[in-house]
């Protein structure tokens, strides 16, 4: 995982990088709110640019031949400005890039001539996300920081400094209908289901099952309702490795 370049990191969490992915390999596909552009080359050199929406439930899928897939998660307020699209519409898809940016073939060629050099394929998406962005009006990017800025407050454990959803609207001078408008409009999730989605995020990223009070949680068989709903199977099985069947991804 890596930084996002200086200029993108506004709109950009993070970056990841998978090389030599393989037939034999198991990928899991946890849930996210987040959504996020795949650059994905094939064995034979074709290239292909997703785009992978808010992912609700976990995926298990069995790996295919992949030399190269980089991926740029997007931070929560950022798809509508980069892609132009309400991110309501992505919840639990996958499209091509051609879908969504009509002229698109351009990038996904020069995309293809980067080959599998990871600085050069993020030179040619940081061009394009960045004319895209300037593109937009004082207004688009006033609602991507209005967004960003409750997803923000959203995510933090629960304690002391925490706020519900109708202060954070007063804070931020909006109605709590418009806020939870423009959640549904450009995070593709109502505020709740976001937060349950960070919560049980934290879970998995503490590693353990034990982990429910440090991830926001108020007792352990809230987490693993939230936790099997969204998983398919318990905190415990999981960590312990006994996961569903994988699909074909």
């Amino acid at each position: 995982m890596s930084i996002p370049p200086g200029r993108l990191r506004r709109w950009i969490g993070d970056i990841t990088v998978w090389t030599d992915f393989g037939p034999g390999d198991r990928l899991v596909h946890v849930p996210d709110a987040d959504t996020a552009l795949v650059v994905r080359r094939a064995r034979d050199g074709r290239c292909d640019l997703l785009v992978a929406g808010p992912r609700t439930r976990a995926t298990y899928n069995a790996g295919k031949d992949i030399p190269f897939s980089l991926r740029l998660r997007l931070r929560p307020g950022s798809t509508r400005l980069l892609l132009g699209v309400r991110t309501g519409e992505l919840v639990d898809r996958v499209v091509g890039i051609g879908e969504l940016w009509p002229g698109s073939d351009g990038l996904v060629l020069r995309l293809a001539e980067a080959g599998t050099d990871a600085g050069l394929v993020l030179k040619q998406l940081e061009s394009a996300l960045l004319a895209r962005i300037a593109a937009r009006t004082p207004a688009d990017l006033a609602r991507s920081e209005l967004v960003r800025a409750a997803a923000k407050a959203l995510t933090r454990p629960a304690g002391p400094g925490r706020e519900p959803v109708p202060a954070i609207a007063r804070r931020l001078a909006v109605s709590e209908r418009h806020l939870r408008g423009l959640f549904a409009d450009d995070v593709g999730l109502p505020p709740k289901r976001f937060e349950r989605i960070t919560r049980v995020r934290r879970v998995l990223a503490d590693g353990r099952a034990s982990g429910w009070a440090a991830a926001g949680y108020y007792d352990q068989s809230h987490m693993t309702a939230d936790f099997r709903a969204m998983m398919g199977v318990t905190p415990g099985a999981f960590f312990a490795g006994r996961l569903p069947a994988l699909q074909p991804c």
